[in-house]
């Protein structure tokens, strides 16, 4: 298997892998930590999808996406920190005022989990953020050390899997997630 990891341009590739199976459903579409909470709330619905069409058309996009083959298999959100309510979060501290990229969700196709698409996808979002001048990317992943995260949760990554990818961790955090510490995670561009 050969995972290739390209920009999140195309709408239809993004709501296979983020979209819900009927359309008028309120899930997450990855814009909690995207767009400003109060925007956030409000959209409901078909709504939902039509922001993220929004987010897809812009420059840059708003992640990456992997594929396998024609198959579109992975998401991670990744996107300047100025951009995210990543800059304002009071449980997530700021290391400095370096104009980082943050590195939110990661999502892995089911029937497609344990292939180390998960490596692929960060290992891809680095090198966009790296593409777009980014000097810096964070990530906020659990430090679970080795025990489990609940499916619905793992979006954020592990500590291990960001520690493989060449990061370190440049601070602890306030944000806790299935009963796990967050820790701010970084890795240097320059």
């Amino acid at each position: 298997m050969t995972i290739e990891v390209r920009p999140a341009g195309e709408f239809d590739d993004l709501a296979a892998v983020l979209g819900p199976k009927r359309p008028n459903a309120n899930v997450c579409w990855c814009l909690s930590y995207r767009i400003p909470s109060r925007e956030n709330l409000a959209l409901r619905g078909t709504a939902r999808g039509d922001r993220v069409r929004q987010l897809v058309a812009e420059d840059p996009p708003p992640g990456v996406l992997a594929y396998d083959g024609d198959e579109v298999v992975g998401w991670a959100a990744v996107h300047p920190r100025a951009d995210t309510t990543f800059a304002r979060n009071r449980t997530i501290p700021h290391v400095d005022d370096l104009d980082v990229w943050s590195l939110w969700c990661i999502r892995v196709r089911p029937g497609h989990r344990g292939s180390g698409i998960s490596h692929s996808l960060v290992d891809g979002a680095v090198e966009f953020a790296r593409a777009h001048g980014a000097p810096a990317v964070e990530a906020y992943p659990v430090d679970n050390d080795g025990a489990r995260v609940d499916l619905t949760m793992a979006y954020v990554g592990t500590r291990a899997l960001f520690e493989r990818a060449g990061f370190v961790v440049a601070a602890g955090t306030q944000s806790v997630i299935n009963g796990f510490p967050r820790v701010l995670m970084r890795r240097d561009l320059s």
